[in-house]
């Protein structure tokens, strides 16, 4: 395997696991505000989301892409994805939640895996494009 192709398969394996962690935080705030509120979904998604991205950005800036990018100009990047990606994913998981009456469990596993896929091209290709590596 080429340097660089195992370059990129590690950072994709770091960015899955800290994105589960990411995740875990996620799904267990949400099941806290889902369980013991009588909140819509989206006063639950939204809360948890939050959370997620605040872990999944601090880890994967340091840890993943190695970065010394400037923290805020990422966020504000990270900030853009967000301002599309949330506003989508919390219409659309209403919609099947409270419309549709799917599991609210299943709706958020299935906003996970779209930002899991989504968000790493973003970061990787967009946030971090030129400043991977760079802070060792």
């Amino acid at each position: 395997m080429a340097k660089g192709k195992g370059k990129e398969l590690l950072r994709v394996v770091k960015f899955v696991l800290f994105s589960a962690s990411a995740g875990i935080i996620q799904i267990l705030s949400f099941t806290l505000l889902n369980e013991l509120t009588d909140w819509p979904y989206y006063a639950c998604y939204l809360p948890s989301l939050l959370l997620s991205i605040l872990w999944n950005f601090t880890l994967n800036r340091k840890f993943t892409f190695h970065s010394t990018a400037n923290v805020p100009v990422a966020m504000l990047k990270v900030l853009g994805y967000y301002c599309i990606f949330t506003p989508t994913t919390t219409l659309l998981g209403h919609y099947l939640a409270e419309g549709l009456l799917w599991n609210e469990y299943l709706v958020t596993a299935i906003n996970m895996l779209l930002n899991l896929s989504t968000e790493y091209l973003f970061q990787r290709f967009v946030v971090y494009r030129n400043r991977i590596d760079d802070a060792k």
